[in-house]
């Protein structure tokens, strides 16, 4: 037998069709891009209001903020009264000291004003609120790193 002279048909595989994901993928990149623009207009508004609560807020803020200091104020007011009474009751002559005349009670009249001044400056410093301020972090001690505006 000779293979020309066969009939015998031979099965030619059709090539199969692939399935491809390019679809499917460009729908999940569809979704994915929409969720992505709600959560920007969500944060947006967000924003927004937040924005808006502190523009109301911060006239109040404002006006606690001047309430104490002017508390503050007052209260360092008093007391700075209540020394200048304390020291000008114990600056008042009485009658059992005795009176010395010449050098000695220009030296004594003059030595009795600076200590009061000095208590009442060192009563003074100590109702002044002492400031501090946060420490400086190594970052912003770089030159380069400072921010220019024109």
């Amino acid at each position: 037998m000779n293979w020309l002279d066969s009939t015998a048909a031979v099965a030619i595989a059709a090539p199969k069709k692939k399935r491809t994901l390019l679809p499917l993928l460009t729908v999940v990149f569809l979704l994915s891009y929409a969720l992505m623009t709600l959560l920007i207009v969500e944060q947006g508004a967000a924003i927004q209001s937040q924005s808006n609560l502190i523009k109301v807020l911060m006239p109040e803020s404002r006006e606690l903020w001047g309430m104490k200091g002017k508390a503050i104020a007052d209260k360092a007011a008093k007391e700075r009264a209540q020394t200048r009474t304390e020291a000008s009751t114990r600056q008042a002559p009485t009658a059992q000291t005795p009176t010395v005349h010449g050098p000695a009670a220009q030296a004594q009249a003059n030595a009795t004003p600076q200590r009061g001044s000095q208590a009442r400056a060192h009563a003074d410093k100590a109702t002044k609120p002492q400031v501090q301020f946060p420490p400086i972090p190594a970052s912003d001690l770089d030159p380069r790193r400072t921010v220019r505006t024109i």
